[in-house]
């Protein structure tokens, strides 16, 4: 149980399936009572979640600003917008590499796929663009958040796709009225 040099826990640890790790471990580990792990969190999994869509909506933010200063083409604002959303992979590659890998933490993927499809319901609530499609948006954002955490998890699985390829295919199958 002890850390290595650099702080970090062993990374058979770090790996461990999220359905083994106990709360009182958790709150053990963070310095805390139970009960205040249950103030902010029902279990593990939620707890997890809300890092993962702290960290998403920090990048969703910056986007938002970049998008309000202009001066960024409407393709260079959405290849960097897709590029921070894979930034935000890569710093937490053990997690979705654990989730992929075990069916008991496919709840991580499913926040992907939800923190997605919220995004790109606020999306057509705030842009008016003509080629926004008139069919029910839900489906849509579900289309789309779907298609993208595909995307990620194609990527994940295969050493040979690089994160440029990753970016490169998202663009290229973004909706016209994405832009």
């Amino acid at each position: 149980m002890g850390g290595e040099s650099d702080g970090r826990l062993p990374a058979v640890e770090r790996l461990r399936p999220l359905g083994c790790v106990a709360v009182a471990e958790l709150a053990d580990r963070a310095g805390v009572t139970r009960a205040t792990f249950y103030k902010h969190s029902s279990s593990p999994l939620e707890l997890l979640i809300q890092v993962l869509d702290a960290d998403l909506d920090r990048g969703r933010e910056l986007e938002e600003r970049r998008h309000a200063q202009g001066g960024l083409s409407a393709e260079r604002r959405v290849r960097t917008a897709v590029d921070e959303v894979v930034d935000h992979v890569e710093r937490f590659a053990g997690v979705g590499e654990q989730s992929l890998g075990d069916p008991a933490d496919r709840g991580v993927y499913k926040a992907l796929v939800s923190h997605f499809a919220h995004d790109a319901m606020a999306f057509m609530d705030r842009r008016a663009h003509p080629a926004l499609p008139g069919a029910n948006r839900e489906v849509i954002a579900q289309f789309v958040a779907h298609g993208f955490a595909g995307a990620i998890r194609a990527w994940m699985a295969d050493d040979a796709v690089a994160k440029g390829d990753l970016v490169d295919a998202a663009l290229a199958c973004a909706p016209a009225w994405w832009t």
